[in-house]
């Protein structure tokens, strides 16, 4: 659907006479005190948390904090929605079920228009505000399920969602009516403020010998496989797998390739259970080749890649039998030091064609020492 038309249906707000000039919110806070923030969104199609960034839309920022705070969101709900477009909600107005003709237009003129937080990509967190009316901004909000560049520079963008985009897609699948709003209820159960978690480590200045000492734990639906790692080889491939391990890419990815006595393959982002929050997005990139002269044997972990050399990211194998044609042609930068049994049952699946016909998934990738 046209973008323009999308932000059109979905941010047109129900026919409602203009409120009078309300008071203005203004953050008392200093900067600093709403920096490094997340909004944990619990709803009734599962988690969404949100990064808030306050540095160019701090009010908005303050006056969710605040709402939140106060727990002015729980029992709302997301009352209009496009599929795969955008959802709505925070409205007071949706807590009560009689009210449901005039959803859309309670909690707004408090907030008066910012810079905002850049483009409105997939997961952006922005302010409902009034047709035409930039600075009518208050506690609705909306995300986007894709990119929704039309609305650059017309709705003030003050969060990115984290972690729970599957969830937003979900959301924005419910059935609607010929309004547009949602049929049933999908409520907002809680929204907790909470300090932004580390980021995971990047591994990007350890020397060979302490990358070395590293190992991954892959806890799979078939049992645990250890794998052990060879950065003296191939040390960017080892620091890429163990960033993409630490910040959970991997997990809920299954082996999605079995070739008997050759390899089994996983971590292809094709097939993970849900999207990459925004953090692991930053961490999926394609390497350069480092093609060495450690053999393709039984136990060995070698990097995927399509027909470009330089085309590997997050994809890898593991090989069940000697694999000599591969030898200088892929990646081999590590080994299974413990689990070879598993492997060889993951090998041993029932399958359609190369694809298991039951899904292996790894459900969680641990790094230590």
């Amino acid at each position: 659907m046209n973008s323009i038309l999308l932000a059109l249906l979905c941010l047109a707000l129900q026919a409602a006479p203009a409120p009078k000039t309300a008071p203005r919110f203004t953050a008392t806070q200093p900067l600093e005190a709403l920096q490094n923030k997340q909004a944990v969104v619990e709803t009734d199609a599962g988690t969404i948390v949100i990064d808030l960034l306050p540095d160019a839309a701090p009010n908005h920022v303050a006056y969710f904090i605040k709402l939140a705070g106060e727990g002015a969101y729980a029992g709302t709900t997301f009352h209009r929605v496009i599929k795969y477009g955008i959802i709505q909600g925070g409205d007071p107005l949706s807590r009560d079920p009689a009210r449901r003709a005039a959803y859309g237009a309670g909690g707004l003129n408090v907030l008066d228009a910012e810079p905002g937080a850049g483009t409105h990509r997939a997961g952006t967190v922005s302010s409902v505000i009034l047709p035409g009316r930039r600075d009518t901004g208050g506690a609705q909000f909306f995300i986007c399920v894709v990119d929704q560049p039309a609305l650059d520079g017309q709705y003030t963008a003050f969060g990115r969602v984290a972690e729970g985009m599957a969830v937003v897609r979900r959301i924005s699948e419910a059935p609607v009516d010929e309004d547009g709003k949602v049929v049933g209820r999908v409520e907002i159960k809680s929204v907790t403020i909470r300090e932004r978690p580390p980021e995971a480590p990047t591994f990007a200045t350890e020397s060979v010998e302490e990358l070395a000492a590293y190992r991954a734990v892959v806890e799979t639906t078939a049992g645990r496989i250890t794998l052990a790692f060879r950065p003296d080889k191939a040390p960017e491939h080892v620091r890429n797998f163990l960033r993409l391990a630490a910040a959970g890419v991997y997990d809920g990815t299954p082996f999605h390739r079995v070739v008997r006595g050759f390899v089994v393959q996983a971590g292809s982002m094709n097939f993970r259970r849900e999207p990459l929050g925004e953090s692991q997005q930053r961490r999926v990139h394609n390497l350069q080749p480092e093609f060495n002269d450690l053999p393709h044997r039984l136990g060995t972990l070698s990097m995927a890649r399509g027909d470009d050399p330089a085309s590997a990211s997050t994809s890898f194998f593991i090989c069940t039998a000697a694999a000599p044609s591969l030898d200088g042609k892929y990646t081999a930068f590590g080994e299974v030091v413990d689990g070879l049994p598993v492997v060889q049952a993951i090998e041993a699946a029932p399958v359609d064609g190369e694809t298991p016909k039951q899904r292996i998934d790894i459900t969680k990738v641990t790094v230590t020492k």
